[in-house]
């Protein structure tokens, strides 16, 4: 028997197909099932994901319910598409994509719907299985109600049993259908033209297929997945929320593996890519979305957000903070409920404080800004103290100006700095100014209206209403 090589499955150039054309009505959902969300991606973004690990020839998605929203949903990528415009049954589905598959290829069958298979089973799949024979992932199940049984003999897998086609001793296997199978291309067109709709469903069944390969004394090879979760179908919100919780585990014990700590494995969500340095520790309710990297000695205390940023060894995120689009140098420290915005970037050892906004600007080394404060459109030299209240007023109502903060400038707290504005080197603006012209190097700048107290005034008084008036 010739076996494909795992390092490039040399034998024969694979085709994938992924059947993603079902309505999904247990979803309760305008959403196609596919494209509903899983750890922030459409369960069909990590089938293609896995797909694309095998180094196919060729990736076909067949499609039917949701219409044109799910190629959209993919646009420019390198995929074939292939409509279902009537939803006949799971054979019915691949027939629609075998026109244009290549007959000397090897196909393999994956859905939608199953988002959680490794690449690494896939191949245990298609090792098993050589050029001229068929292989189908199973596995064995606890309750398998609901799933198509496998029927074995001493020879191998012979059939597939739909549940609503099964007798009483079927219904007691516990070795299940996962809908996962290769075989060769040009076998499958020819066991797909003899299929009918002959059963309870009047669909053309893609196990039936199985049954025709056995008549033609093809052998079936039925490998087992080694975990349950990976070919987990997903139905309805009930299962979407058990998918998300196995790979949010699976996500978090491979970073254990690797060293990161979690003061509680459940209670972190990771919705795209979160590389982590050495001794990271991660506390409760943190989410990370887009690509995140955590350097070494990277602390994230209870209830954060991180979308798409860079922390700097030895950086501290204290709680309730919420981070996209900024990358941050060592030894920072944010929040506790500090937002840092697109294009915010932090040098070494800057801190922004409690309820801190930064947008857009560039925050030399050592600078604090440390309380309710927002600094947007700037650049800010290094050791720069910015005072508690302090706003950069950077939008004149049609376009953003710039503010320069020259490095040890000291500004004072409630103080208005109108773009486009320079505050030199060494300067102190003091507090309640609102700065509409350059404050010079290492000068002391004040904008203030004199104080004064009005003798004898008083405050003003409620005008009593008319009787009977409410």
């Amino acid at each position: 028997m010739r076996r494909r090589n795992l390092k490039g499955y040399e034998d024969l150039p694979l085709s994938i197909v992924i059947l993603a054309a079902g309505q999904g009505t247990r979803m309760r959902s305008s959403l196609p099932k596919v494209l509903q969300p899983l750890a922030g991606q459409p369960l069909l973004r990590h089938v293609v994901n896995c797909a694309r690990e095998l180094t196919a020839e060729d990736i076909c998605v067949v499609y039917g319910h949701g219409g044109d929203a799910v190629p959209m949903a993919f646009e420019g990528e390198s995929l074939r598409w292939a409509l279902q415009s009537e939803q006949l049954g799971t054979g019915h589905a691949v027939m629609q994509a075998m026109p244009q598959t290549p007959g000397g290829n090897q196909v393999l069958i994956l859905a939608g719907d199953v988002p959680l298979l490794r690449a690494t089973t896939l191949r245990r799949l298609l090792d098993a299985c050589g050029n001229d024979e068929f292989g189908i992932l199973t596995v064995d199940l606890e309750n398998p109600q609901g799933y198509g049984r496998i029927v074995r003999d001493d020879k191998g897998v012979q059939r597939i049993v739909e549940e609503k086609d099964t007798s009483e001793a079927e219904r007691k296997i516990r070795e299940i259908n996962s809908g996962v199978m290769c075989c060769n291309a040009n076998a499958l067109k020819k066991w797909l033209d003899q299929l009918d709709n002959d059963n309870s469903q009047g669909e053309y069944y893609l196990t039936d297929v199985i049954a025709l390969a056995v008549a033609d004394g093809v052998a079936v090879h039925g490998i087992k997945a080694e975990d349950v979760d990976e070919v987990m179908g997903i139905n309805d919100k009930t299962q979407l929320a058990q998918a998300e919780r196995a790979l949010q585990k699976r996500r978090v014990e491979a970073l254990m593996a690797k060293g990161v700590g979690f003061a509680d494995p459940a209670r972190v969500d990771i919705r795209g890519t979160l590389t982590c340095g050495r001794d990271v520790y991660i506390d409760v309710n943190a989410v990370f979305e887009g690509d995140v990297v955590l350097e070494e000695n990277v602390v994230i205390e209870a209830n954060n957000l991180i979308r798409n940023c860079k922390l700097g060894a030895g950086t501290v995120v204290h709680p309730n903070c919420h981070l996209e689009g900024a990358a941050m140098g060592a030894n920072c420290e944010l929040g506790p409920y500090a937002r840092l915005r697109p294009g915010a970037n932090l040098a070494d050892n800057v801190k922004a404080g409690n309820f801190v906004e930064i947008k857009k600007s560039n925050i030399g080394p050592g600078s604090k800004v440390n309380h309710l404060t927002y600094i947007g459109d700037t650049e800010m030299g290094s050791g720069v103290n910015v005072g508690a209240g302090t706003i950069t007023c950077n939008y004149d109502g049609a376009n953003k100006h710039l503010t320069k903060i020259g490095d040890g400038a000291f500004i004072g707290s409630g103080v208005n700095l109108i773009a486009p504005v320079e505050v030199g080197a060494g300067a102190t603006v003091g507090a309640g100014t609102t700065l509409s012209k350059a404050a010079p190097v290492d000068k002391l700048t004040l904008a203030r209206a004199r104080q004064v107290t009005i003798e004898n005034w008083q405050k003003p008084k409620k005008t009593p209403k008319p009787a009977g008036k409410s």
